[in-house]
């Protein structure tokens, strides 16, 4: 296969830039000088995964108990499932572990401690299970001094339950678009996820690993005196939300879609493309930012920006291509019937869950075919 034979729409992968990503965050935390445990929800696809297992990445992060068990089946050992865990759920955690799985969990209150403890003790199973900490307010965690920190920690200590460590992911960091303020997020949740195992061992709990990451603070940190290891994800494909934040430029952003114009409404400045929100997903999270893309930035088929086209409308099967400003009245000619373009998405989790498969484009041209998955 090669480009111009594929179908569209499609993902695609521009592999030489996936690498460079790849390769720039491990070296960077090598420089920093912790651990490197990649959050793999982003593609959730094999070849990535082991991309970044090759450039020094160690164990991975999931965010579903699917990439689990599939990532397993493919030889990783060493993974840490980062979402709280739901009591319903750990049965299924339980046939990874008793398979030679090295699964971790996480919880966040005492009432999802002692569910891991019942569970646990009636199956006499010790859970590894990590604390999860809320260093900005984010999602979900416990405050670094909230004495349910404490609690939670003696709840599984007692109960014969593993306290693997403390896990924290300062998820506001998206919400920044200059290096000063990402800075600072970076040191709040270093510091956070640090005190709250300082606070555990202290207490005589055990407190191995301090776990923290999001692409933007790993980019950005200074240092990261008393963390153990970091987690990340987007880093691999980057987007446009990622863009907006100041962590990377167009051109290293290495999903897109492949899209095929299909039709025009000249009178009102547009192109019409058979990539519509199926193909990109509804996800606009550059809405309400410093620079709003709609549904994504529109490039040549071979991935040159065409300054200020983008999705502007989307439908499930139909896009909508316009110029920001002054509509381009001559958009036919532009982009006549047949055009092939590329599409950089808003957040490439959101886009990359449409596709069952990934293309990726080499650097000479050639074109493989990468499966991905979804479910829970």
């Amino acid at each position: 296969m090669n480009l111009a034979s594929l179908p569209t729409p499609a993902a695609l992968i521009d592999v030489a830039r996936m690498q460079r990503n790849i390769t720039r965050m491990q070296q960077r935390m090598d420089a920093l000088g912790v651990r490197f445990r990649p959050h793999v929800k982003t593609t959730k696809c094999n070849e990535v995964v082991q991309a970044q297992l090759q450039a020094g990445a160690s164990g991975i992060t999931v965010s579903t108990l699917k990439e689990a068990e599939q990532f397993f089946a493919a030889g990783i050992s060493d993974i840490v499932y980062a979402v709280g865990m739901a009591p319903t759920k750990l049965g299924q955690a339980l046939a990874l572990r008793r398979q030679g799985c090295n699964l971790k969990i996480v919880a966040d209150s005492v009432v999802c401690a002692e569910a891991i403890v019942a569970f646990g003790q009636a199956q006499e199973e010790c859970f590894d299970v990590w604390i999860e900490i809320d260093v900005d307010g984010h999602r979900s965690g416990i405050a670094p001094e909230d004495a349910t920190l404490l609690a939670v920690g003696n709840v599984l200590h007692a109960g014969g339950m593993r306290i693997g460590g403390v896990i924290a992911h300062a998820g506001s960091s998206y919400d920044y678009d200059n290096d000063e303020a990402l800075i600072a997020v970076a040191e709040q949740e270093r510091a956070g996820c640090v005190r709250a195992a300082e606070r555990l061992r202290e207490a005589g709990l055990p407190c191995d690993v301090v776990s923290i990451g999001s692409t933007p603070t790993a980019l950005r940190a200074e240092h990261l005196r008393g963390v153990t290891e970091v987690r990340a994800g987007v880093y691999a494909m980057f987007d446009l939300v990622m863009h907006n934040v100041g962590v990377n430029t167009m051109y290293e952003i290495a999903l897109s879609v492949l899209t095929t114009v299909i039709g025009h409404q000249p009178e009102k400045g547009w192109a019409i493309v058979d990539a519509g929100w199926m193909a990109m997903s509804r996800d606009r999270g550059t809405q309400g930012r410093k620079h709003d893309f709609g549904y994504g930035q529109v490039c040549t088929e071979e991935g040159q920006v065409l300054e200020g086209y983008l999705m502007s409308g989307a439908n499930q099967e139909h896009g909508i291509l316009s110029r920001q400003g002054t509509p381009d009245a001559q958009i036919a000619e532009h982009l006549p019937i047949g055009t092939r373009l590329r599409i950089l998405p808003n957040h490439a989790c959101a886009t990359g869950a449409q596709h069952q498969h990934y293309h990726a484009i080499a650097a000479d041209g050639s074109v493989a075919t990468w499966p991905r998955f979804n479910g829970w």
